[in-house]
């Protein structure tokens, strides 16, 4: 029994084996330039000294120290990030809103709280909200 079943077994783990080697593609090495290196450096330079001048922001150092961060120790933060996640997070500073407030983000999680909430009344897992029927069991 077993070398009827080891055989095909065999045959399929030697095929995928082989076919891995196919999947990867070919390495590709090229010349960088000095201006390229030196365009990306100022540009992840550039993002540093931007995350750290939103940190001098006194609101942005208002809501830090309401979370228990210091903005030194922020900043000591984001001198440990990698370059690609410092751009990362630069984007991310970049695409808020100007002036915005929490007002949006409060709705938001108010309806996401709802929904939740509704859709377990009427799985009947609970009963919070009288205008969901609920069969007798």
């Amino acid at each position: 029994m077993m070398k009827t079943v080891a055989k095909p077994v065999s045959f399929l783990l030697i095929f995928c084996l082989l076919s891995m080697g196919f999947a990867l593609g070919k390495a590709q090495a090229a010349m960088v330039g000095t201006e390229t290196v030196l365009n990306a450096t100022k540009t992840h330079q550039t993002d540093r000294i931007r995350l750290n001048a939103f940190l001098d922001r006194p609101k942005v150092q208002a809501v830090l120290e309401a979370q228990g961060i210091s903005p030194e120790e922020a900043r000591a933060r984001i001198a440990c990030l990698t370059d690609s996640e410092v751009a990362e997070l630069a984007a991310t500073v970049d695409g808020l809103p100007a002036g915005g407030s929490a007002v949006g983000a409060l709705i938001g999680a108010g309806v996401l709280v709802f929904i939740v909430l509704l859709i377990t009344d009427i799985l009947g897992f609970t009963h919070v909200f009288p205008f969901v029927y609920h069969h007798p069991r």
